[in-house]
């Protein structure tokens, strides 16, 4: 998982599957909103354009997966 530290919104990446919510896995956190949008509009972060070998395998074991972000909350 990758962390940074930055001032101001901070946001966490994570894995979200469609068949089973209980898969889900934070990816990164502690990123800036341009940090966080720049890792999602990858295609390799969901399944329906990945082509590297490691996202197949997830897709066929898991089904279908994407990465989204959202605002961390201070606790």
């Amino acid at each position: 998982m990758t962390t940074t530290k930055h001032k101001g919104a901070r946001y966490k990446v994570v894995r979200m599957f469609r068949d089973d919510s209980t898969n889900n896995k934070t990816i990164a956190t502690g990123l800036t909103l341009e940090e966080a949008q720049e890792h999602c509009s990858d295609p390799e972060t969901s399944s329906s354009t990945a082509t590297g070998l490691v996202e197949t395998v997830l897709t066929k074991n898991f089904g279908p997966w994407f990465d989204g972000y959202t605002e961390e909350k201070d606790e």
